[in-house]
């Protein structure tokens, strides 16, 4: 397979950033971003994570599941607080972890797909997913006939790295985050009895309990933010009616009626898996899911992991963050990467002056034919940029 490389590539121009730096840098100015909006608007929205969190799990049942929810999430945690309630209490299981995890959940989420993406699409000779101003492109008629061609190996890739890389980022951010989630769950000084009663290895402690519930849960949310929102809307929205705005709410919808429609299956799997670790004759005890979706059903059928309340109450935790994160990925980080990459360039120039003065050469001498040539073949391997 040919990997084509453009000049710029080969030879960058006395003042421009050498292909790979730049993708390197758009990587992690992207997920740096995308781990301080998610840390940021998950803080805020706490109290809604708590009781979508009560509203997956065994806790609740019966009539009134949501009332029962709030009453859990703003219920007094202390030694004799019980029938009190404060708007502090969703925070006060908030550690240092939860933020850290947090800004590592969506930062790696973001930057594992982005590699993962370029890798495969680079390997595959495939386009990488549309980004930013590529969503309110007009899609071409050579794009539309290459679809309608019926190539079945160039759509064997395609869908292959649509679902490879949304799952391979989900998996990422459940080894970053879901140990952090299952402690606000059941609150720092039960997890770490819990934790030292399973006594599982490094490995197993990384990752959490209900670990594969979580996992899927965050391939199904991969998916629906960089995969399906972008190509739906880029394809099939009305292209006299695309806008930052239209996005915002298409995003929200997709992941409203789409995504989480999905995903609170697995979130109720992880949570009523997270009850059955912590309810029975010991501290605690392994997950066996067969066991957990058995007596889920066995108590309150369908309901156990579906119900329009565990929906709604999914929807308020989640929707606020994920269901808009198309919109600030595709429409609000790029307005930063000019000042970036110019940071990044001013940086690298004065570095590269600095080292030709250090080789007795003048900051304006051209690199000489060796030095260009064995430049040029380090970056023929770059990839491109999207």
């Amino acid at each position: 397979m040919t990997i084509m490389t453009n000049k710029k590539e080969l030879m960058p121009q006395e003042g421009e950033l050498p292909e790979s730096i730049h993708s390197a840098t758009m990587i992690i100015y992207r997920s740096a971003g995308l781990g301080l909006y998610g840390a940021a608007i998950r803080f805020l929205g706490m109290p809604l994570e708590k009781i979508a969190l009560y509203m997956n799990s065994s806790q609740v049942s019966g009539d009134h599941q949501l009332k029962q929810a709030i009453r859990l999430t703003f219920q007094n945690g202390k030694v004799g607080g019980a029938g009190r309630s404060s708007f502090l209490a969703p925070y006060k299981v908030v550690g240092r972890a939860s933020g850290v995890a947090w800004f590592l959940q969506y930062s790696v989420m973001g930057m594992i797909f982005q590699v993962v993406d370029k890798a495969m699409s680079r390997t595959m000779g495939i386009s990488p997913m549309p980004y930013g101003a590529q969503l309110m492109e007009e899609v071409t008629s050579s794009e539309d006939g290459q679809e309608k061609s019926g190539d079945l190996l160039i759509a064997f890739k395609s869908y292959s790295k649509m679902l490879l890389a949304p799952a391979i980022a989900g998996m990422v951010e459940s080894v970053v985050a879901n140990r952090a989630e299952v402690q606000r769950y059941y609150g720092i000084q039960k997890f770490s009895k819990m934790e030292a009663a399973l006594n599982w290895n490094p490995i197993s402690r990384l990752c959490g309990p209900a670990f594969v519930a979580n996992s899927s849960r965050n391939f199904i949310m991969s998916s629906t933010s960089f995969v399906i929102t972008p190509i739906l809307y880029r394809k099939y929205y009305p292209q006299q009616d695309k806008s930052q705005a239209s996005l915002f709410w298409f995003g929200l919808g997709v992941n409203i009626f789409i995504g989480n429609a999905v995903a609170i299956t697995q979130q109720a799997l992880w949570g009523r898996a997270l009850d059955y670790a912590a309810c029975g004759k010991s501290i605690a005890r392994n997950i066996h899911y067969k066991s957990v979706i058995q007596e889920g059903f066995a108590k309150d059928g369908r309901r156990a992991f579906f119900t329009v309340p565990k929906w709604a109450s999914r929807v308020l935790m989640n929707a606020p963050v994920q269901g808009t994160l198309p919109w600030f990925y595709n429409e609000v980080l790029p307005l930063g990467e000019g000042t970036v990459l110019s940071a990044v360039s001013d940086f690298y120039n004065g570095m590269a002056n600095t080292c030709k003065k250090g080789n007795g050469s003048s900051p304006s001498s051209t690199p000489s034919a060796v030095d260009t040539g064995d430049f040029s073949a380090k970056m023929a391997t770059s990839p491109t940029s999207n």
